[in-house]
């Protein structure tokens, strides 16, 4: 479902504007954790909360959703986030060989319509891309409640030579998610008992 317009959008995102990155030369902090479709902003800003000695970068495509994780963090004034209102596709205008410590996709889009698998963000199109920027060490970390968007996710990231460990298809059900931070679709996904898939894919 489209998110309604916001009223004054563009008055509100300008008084947020210190929170944008709007070219790389802004990007002054790396290597960063980059989240790619951050909706609201819950899990990135909990996430840097939690670890203020990195610094977090999220990207959303959609004004209008990312407006709200702005004025989020601009109330917060959370010190070691940025934000990005661009496709993913532009990554590689921004960011170069090694910026990127890990990439964080929580229930990214799953495109399901045949003959759509090239728009899903984890197709080996776009890993390719995110192997070319993330350090040597890197890694993504992969959250959905779609199984065969997991599936496919999985063999797409050993297909590009991606290393899984800690592979769950009922996360909220295994050991060690203490640390795990919630979305906001995962927290009503969670609500109605629906499991959760959850992979991490290593450079090496």
């Amino acid at each position: 479902m489209r998110m309604r317009k916001k009223k004054h959008g563009p008055e509100r995102i300008a008084a947020c504007a210190d929170y944008f990155i709007h070219s790389p030369d802004e990007i002054t902090k790396k290597p960063v954790c980059l989240e790619i479709g951050c909706g609201k902003g819950a899990f990135i800003l909990e996430t840097a909360r939690r670890h203020p000695e990195k610094n977090f970068i999220a990207l959303e495509k959609v004004t209008d959703v990312i407006l709200l994780a702005a004025e989020k963090l601009k109330a917060e004034a959370i010190p070691n986030v940025r934000l990005l209102n661009c496709d993913a596709e532009q990554l590689p205008a921004f960011f170069q060989k090694g910026d990127i410590a890990c990439i964080y996709l929580n229930f990214s889009d799953p495109w399901p319509k045949k003959g759509y698998a090239k728009r899903r963000l984890t197709h080996s199109r776009f890993l390719a891309m995110y192997r070319s920027l993330l350090r040597d060490d890197g890694a993504i970390f992969f959250k959905t409640d779609n199984r065969d968007f997991f599936d496919f996710s999985l063999e797409e990231m050993r297909k590009e030579g991606f290393r899984l460990e800690n592979i769950t298809y009922d996360l909220h059900h295994s050991e060690g998610t203490e640390e795990n931070v919630m979305t906001e679709y995962e927290t009503a996904f969670a609500a109605k008992g629906l499991p959760i898939h959850r992979v991490e894919a290593y450079m090496h």
